[in-house]
């Protein structure tokens, strides 16, 4: 019975296994550091947005071509400027509808509109119609 006895003290049932726990660990760190690395080499492409703003002039004798062009003269990087259009407000007044895809990570909106709105003599407002991820 003794024999027996030092076997069951031999097992250790709810026992860890160190080796085991040292394997994973590193096999843990091992993804975490290759993960981390591809994320350095920019595998994923950037984050983009479409954006539809519409710049609304002063009155009717506001000269919406010229808005136009200084909208689209504003340059950023990771900023593309896209289709336009004039819109029908009222009472002769027009407003530019004009599309644009920005970098998440290099464009902030506010920003953009800031220096939209820096030709205060043609813009009165900027107002982001609609945002979509792309």
């Amino acid at each position: 019975m003794k024999g027996g006895g030092e076997e069951e003290d031999d097992v250790d049932l709810f026992g860890d296994d160190d080796d085991a726990d040292a394997d994973a660990a590193a096999e843990l760190k091992a993804k975490a550091a290759q993960k981390a690395q591809q994320e350095k080499k920019g595998d994923k492409p950037p984050a983009k947005t479409n954006m539809i703003l519409d710049v609304k002039g002063w009155d009717d004798e506001t000269d919406m071509a010229k808005v136009e062009e200084l909208v689209r003269a504003v340059k950023m990087d990771g900023l593309d400027w896209g289709a336009s259009a004039l819109e029908d407000v009222g009472y002769g007044i027009k407003k530019l509808r004009i599309t644009c895809v920005v970098v998440d990570d290099k464009v902030s909106i506010d920003d953009l509109e800031e220096q939209i709105k820096e030709h205060e003599d043609y813009v009165q407002s900027v107002d982001v119609v609609a945002m979509n991820k792309v």
